[in-house]
């Protein structure tokens, strides 16, 4: 065996719990910016389904704000000719993620399904992750959010209250995710069927420029829309290797 040889094969027996060479699924989602109308309807439905806080006007002040999707915008052109356009930003589930090696207790990591994944219970809130994650989409809790009756009681018990002291982010709703994982083993299937699984933003997205599904089913809808002409990712020059495909908008000709 060669000292190359033998330096892969020490790696490969030393390398970081949850590493995976082969993705049962590969989750991915594509964003048309095309279609994309700016709405905000897929900001709400993911504060709703996965028990976002409201932070309140003082904490929003302050930068504390808990958003897991957020409408970036962002202007086009020089004056007088200037467009303000919108893209939808969230955690972008790298397959080379900053945010997993920098973590100093393997809080987040990659899981077997391609996701780059958070244990609220083993952070410590060093938010080094935070830092190092160059689309800003983790988001530290500061306090123990309450939620006043009525609303209260539109928490889905799916999804946990996090605490204040822990960092958090989009999942892709792990939960609906792990549900048709479940629903499709009791059917006797070994695979979940494409558009079984949708996040709450993809399903509530009015204009259907959100489609989400498994990468490595080269039949999936959202495979199909990875090989459009117009896919780019976001800082794909940082070879982050992102999740989260954009279709380009298309501009009318003058």
């Amino acid at each position: 065996m060669s000292f190359l040889d033998r330096i892969t094969e020490g790696w490969r027996k030393n390398r970081k719990p949850g590493y995976y060479e082969n993705f049962d699924y590969h989750w991915a989602m594509t964003i048309d910016l095309d279609q994309c109308s700016g709405c905000g309807a897929c900001v709400t439905a993911c504060q709703a389904e996965n028990n976002l806080p409201i932070v309140g006007e003082d904490a929003f002040v302050k930068g504390r704000e808990v958003k897991w999707l957020r409408l970036e915008h962002y202007w086009e052109g020089e004056y007088p000719d200037v467009k303000l356009n919108v893209i939808p930003m969230m955690c972008q589930h790298c397959d080379s993620a900053p945010c997993e090696t920098v973590c100093p207790v393997s809080a987040t990591y990659h899981n077997q399904d391609g996701l780059n994944t958070q244990i609220y219970n083993r952070c410590i809130g060093t938010r080094s992750c935070a830092v190092y994650c160059p689309y800003e989409v983790r988001y530290f809790n500061y306090n123990d959010h309450e939620w006043d009756s009525p609303l209260d009681q539109q928490l889905n018990p799916d999804v946990s209250v996090r605490e204040k002291g822990v960092m958090e982010k989009c999942t892709f709703c792990i939960q609906r995710i792990r549900q048709a994982k479940d629903n499709a083993k009791d059917d006797g299937r070994r695979r979940v069927r494409d558009g079984e699984v949708q996040p709450a933003c993809v399903q509530t997205c009015p204009s259907k420029a959100m489609v989400f599904g498994d990468r490595n089913d080269p039949k999936s809808k959202v495979s199909r829309s990875l090989r459009d002409p117009r896919a780019y990712k976001v800082l794909d020059e940082l070879n982050t290797n992102s999740s989260v495909v954009y279709l380009k908008k298309v501009e009318a000709e003058r």
